[in-house]
């Protein structure tokens, strides 16, 4: 099975006049295509430094990034910012949508600033809202939306340009433990239609357990999440009723509209 993403030896630390602080200490990860991994740990332990490295947003103090066999950290600012474009996609726990803009000018977005036409960009950006179940909602904008719909938005816009990749930090994290549900069962389908890797940064615990693989940050280093005292680290945001419950209808995404 071809890797996605592979990170070797990779360190990160940030020093303040005589301090160095060590973040990333030459932590190991290797992701399979069409992978759902979860990563979780404790807050400060470098989630969000281990995803900017990662999606090529920040830079190493030493180590490896590769995307498709492309060492990221290698390339140039202008080549890292193509490829960003190309390979992968970003989901935040607060959407960042563009408030002046619609439903579906913000999910056509990532393609015009690739050069798209904008009638083709526009075009795709629909099909894809179609597939998030919000095909109702094109010509709204982020402040006529739900919560949940926002982040169907912003899913539609992390996918619309076909990544392999797509890096997301807390996608369920602002959300109730319903729309939580029906974010997951989004992400699970759209992720076994395109084969695509997802690699999400969470505090749930329930949601990180119905991911593929499942790893701890701990000192710098990723491990396998495997202790049955990890379960302590956080509260969960999905019950473990909502849990079981997708043992019955795994492979279906709710109807109503989030």
């Amino acid at each position: 099975m071809s890797k996605v993403l592979q990170c070797c030896q990779l360190s990160k630390s940030y020093v303040q006049g005589d301090i160095e602080t060590k973040v990333l200490n030459n932590l190991e990860l290797s992701v399979d295509k069409g992978v759902l991994l979860a990563v979780v740990g404790s807050s400060g332990c470098g989630k969000s430094t281990f995803l900017h490295l990662a999606g090529a947003l920040d830079s190493p103090s030493s180590g490896k990034v590769l995307i498709n066999d492309i060492d990221i950290h290698q390339l140039s600012d202008k080549e890292r910012a193509k490829f960003r474009n190309e390979h992968i996609g970003f989901i935040y726990q607060f959407h960042h949508l563009m408030m002046e803009f619609n439903a579906q000018e913000n999910v056509a977005m990532p393609l015009m600033i690739r050069g798209e036409k904008p009638k083709k960009a526009l075009l795709a950006a629909k099909e894809m809202l179609d597939q998030v179940g919000l095909s109702h909602r094109i010509d709204y904008r982020p402040s006529q939306l739900s919560g949940g719909e926002r982040q169907r938005v912003a899913i539609a816009r992390a996918l619309v340009t076909k990544p392999s990749l797509v890096l997301a930090d807390e996608p369920t994290g602002n959300l109730d433990s319903d729309t939580a549900e029906q974010i997951y069962q989004l992400i699970r389908s759209l992720n076994k239609t395109a084969k695509t890797s997802f690699v999400i940064v969470t505090h749930d615990l329930v949601l990180a357990n119905r991911m593929d693989r499942q790893v701890k940050l701990v000192q710098g280093q990723l491990r396998p999440l495997s202790d049955k005292s990890d379960q302590a680290l956080s509260p969960t945001s999905i019950t473990t009723k909502s849990a079981s419950s997708i043992k019955d209808n795994k492979s279906q995404l709710s109807e109503r509209h989030v």
